[in-house]
């Protein structure tokens, strides 16, 4: 990540941090708090680029070529440290080996810096001799912490560092990226709403798994125009054949809402927010069986399916249900 794609996705956290290295106002501890894929792990990268640099362009900008740059991007500088859970959790002996580590001098320079992924996931032990580590601050020592919960970070340590919010990337942004780095333009909208993480976007880009799922999702919403029986049999043949665990279950039916959210999209000229913009011809001749009230209460049925799934419903009757749910009201009043 350059500063230019940072101000791009978040301007809000790239103008604060920018700000405060120029002014020379940095805090010694940052949390970084925000959902999976808004980019904070880049953004720590790139301040850590940002202080370590030998040849800024500017005198701020990281060059991307010099030795620190080169070794921050591999994970290999001996003056920054990047801390990650151990399984499920941050144990003790990682902050306590990362407290002795930074008793030392600095290798090459005056400043180390240190970065904390998952911060919430800190056992109560590594919490707090955190706490006891952000409480006596080296004044050459960043820190930066990031989490996707910020609830469950301790309230002694939220007070000691400096919260930089990171809001979810916008559909749109998502959509523009992913069509540049090559997913087709019929694919991209699909995949931003799915995720807000460009590689995991990518990565689904490229999923057979996916790319079937997708197929199978409009094949079911074609069967719903047909009759009861017709309906049912798919579900056997071809829907619990492939959307197996409860997991992709919730993604089989996040797909099918997006259909029905597309027909209301067209009912209100809005062609430019379709998820499925390959299927807006057949959508557009569809609307016609369906009324905006319709098209809603069948979302409220896919969402309701959705709670029922998470609250552990056997999934064929959960299924069996909705596309009965689906089948009805269908003719425009």
């Amino acid at each position: 990540m350059t500063w230019k794609e940072f101000e791009k996705v978040q301007p809000v956290a790239a103008t604060l941090l920018k700000n405060s290295i120029r002014r020379k106002r940095m805090a010694h501890a940052y949390l970084f708090e925000g959902g999976r894929g808004t980019g904070k792990k880049e953004a720590a990268q790139l301040l850590a680029k940002t202080l370590f640099c030998l040849q800024p362009a500017d005198g701020f900008f990281p060059c991307e070529h010099c030795s620190n740059c080169m070794r921050i991007n591999h994970g290999s500088h001996p003056d920054v440290h990047l801390i990650e859970p151990d399984g499920l959790s941050i144990k003790k002996e990682q902050i306590k080996q990362l407290q002795q580590e930074f008793s030392k001098r600095a290798v090459e320079s005056k400043r180390k810096l240190y970065m904390i992924v998952d911060a919430e996931k800190m056992s109560i032990g590594a919490a707090n001799s955190l706490l006891k580590f952000l409480e006596e601050p080296n004044a050459d020592t960043t820190a930066i912490l990031m989490t996707t919960q910020l609830h469950r970070i301790l309230p002694t340590i939220l007070s000691r560092c400096q919260i930089v919010s990171f809001k979810p990337i916008s559909p749109n942004l998502l959509k523009k990226q992913l069509i540049e780095n090559g997913v087709s333009r019929d694919l991209a909208p699909l995949l931003s709403h799915m995720t807000n993480h460009l590689e995991e976007a990518l990565s689904l880009s490229k999923d057979e798994w996916f790319a079937q799922a997708r197929k199978i999702v409009l094949k079911l919403y074609t069967t719903l125009t047909k009759s009861p029986s017709y309906a049912m049999v798919f579900l056997q043949e071809g829907w619990f054949q492939h959307f197996k665990e409860k997991n992709q279950l919730d993604l089989g039916l996040d797909l099918l809402i997006w259909i029905y959210k597309d027909l209301l999209s067209i009912h209100l000229g809005k062609q430019e927010d379709l998820v499925y913009p390959d299927q807006q011809a057949r959508f557009s001749s569809d609307i016609l069986s369906y009324s905006p009230r319709s098209l809603a209460e069948k979302m409220a049925a896919i969402l309701d399916a959705k709670k029922k799934l998470n609250a552990n419903v056997n999934q064929q009757l959960l299924m069996e249900q909705l596309v009965l749910n689906l089948q009805g009201g269908t003719a425009f009043v």
